[in-house]
């Protein structure tokens, strides 16, 4: 044969192959179905994981590969965590959707044919989808729910407004089973879009007035100085300066602080640095002279930021650390031109953000069924929204004992 026929041939099956592909993609294209999958966590292809981030329809940065892969590696109690997968096709060239759950035995310590959405360390459960095709996304995670055994999923800390709880709903029409919602509420949210000055003018010039004077006195000890940490040995720094802060404060009294648990602060350390890297998370720090008196976590997925944890010298209490570096996000994220809005992830009624904070986010526990049948899923519902309300009623009363043991 010829070198002439020899390149003929070649050429040919380059044309073939690219041809077969095409009539691949277009047929995925053709039938608007998506493949379906449930794995390990850790399985997940990254590079998939991370494209699918950067193109979702909704944001959420807890769901970003390196702090999600660091729980799941690392939090005490997270064995069982999976991830629901959904694909472009068999061939799984193109993450089209990703859903992280856990078994209901996990979420809720009920033996249930249900997947709960993940929540430790993840005050949002909003699924990643395609921009693109987010009802084949939540169709096949529905899919894949049901083939794995779920008969409904319930998702805690939904986000209520967006495109993602919209196609989830969308996808449980065929069922015809009304969907459930249990603690509806909403957070503290901030309007980036706005000058830092117009966002905390909800205060009023008399709270504004305390607040300089306040900051005046943090400067008796020395200059004040807020700073974002840059990615490398000052994120490192920064971070362990939060989690000591948070361990000296009544969070380590009460053994709720992240440094608690060998396992927490692995996490945290494992995560954090490269998300800094990436800038997908920023840690920051407001100083008086050399000392450390307030630090804060801020994560950050396409428009959106998210203010996780703050933590502050108990012993400045008189002059509000905290808040003075809460304004002091608020400026430096109002002035960020990627940045649209600010999700607090607080509890409804904040005593602190929702007076500086005044947009709402509106928060729900969603829960959907897999497949028809309304009274195995009014059944599920009610199990599971009886055993919310023992729950419920146990925390008031731990509360109220502590209130008067005080």
């Amino acid at each position: 044969m010829s070198v002439v026929d020899t390149r003929h041939n070649v050429q040919g099956w380059i044309a073939g192959a690219r041809a077969a592909l095409a009539r691949d993609r277009a047929g995925d294209a053709a039938s608007g179905e998506a493949f379906f999958e449930v794995a390990d966590i850790l399985s997940v292809p990254q590079a998939a994981w991370a494209d699918l981030a950067a193109r979702s329809v909704e944001a959420n940065a807890f769901y970003h590969p390196a702090w999600a892969r660091a729980v799941a590696r690392h939090v005490k109690g997270q064995v069982g965590m999976r991830a629901l997968l959904a694909w472009d096709g068999a061939r799984k060239r193109r993450l089209l959707g990703l859903m992280l759950v856990a078994p209901a035995w996990n979420g809720l310590r009920l033996p249930l044919p249900v997947f709960v959405g993940w929540y430790a360390y993840a005050p949002l459960t909003t699924p990643l989808l395609d921009r693109d095709r987010p009802d084949a996304a939540a169709a096949a995670l529905m899919k894949g729910a049901r083939e794995a055994g779920a008969q409904a999923l319930l998702l805690p800390a939904l986000a209520q407004d967006g495109p993602v709880a919209a196609a989830l709903l969308r996808a449980a029409e065929p069922f015809a089973v009304t969907p459930r919602i249990f603690n509806a509420h909403v957070r503290a949210r901030l309007d980036a879009r706005q000058g830092g000055d117009d966002a905390l003018a909800s205060l009023g010039p008399k709270k504004l007035k305390e607040l300089r004077r306040q900051r005046n006195r943090l400067g008796d000890t020395g200059e004040v100085e807020f700073r974002i940490a840059a990615p490398g040995a000052e994120a490192q720094a920064a971070l362990d300066q939060f989690l000591a802060l948070e361990a000296a404060g009544w969070k380590g009294a009460a053994g709720t602080a992240l440094a608690a648990k060998q396992g927490d602060v692995a996490f945290m350390k494992e995560a954090l640095p490269a998300m800094v890297r990436d800038g997908a998370a920023q840690i920051v720090t407001l100083t008086s002279g050399d000392k450390v008196v307030a630090a804060g976590v801020v994560l950050r997925h396409a428009r959106r930021a998210y203010f996780f944890k703050i933590a502050y010298d108990e012993g400045f209490a008189k002059t509000s650390p905290g808040v003075q570096l809460t304004l002091d996000i608020t400026r430096a994220l109002c002035a960020d031109e990627a940045i649209d809005s600010v999700d607090s992830t607080a509890v409804a009624n904040h005593p602190m953000i929702d007076h500086i904070w005044r947009d709402r986010q509106p928060i729900a526990d969603l829960m959907l069924p897999t497949q028809g049948g309304a009274f195995g899923f009014k059944v599920l519902a009610t199990v599971i929204d009886a055993r919310r309300g023992l729950r419920d009623a146990a925390r008031a009363l731990y509360h109220r004992l502590r209130k008067l043991k005080g």
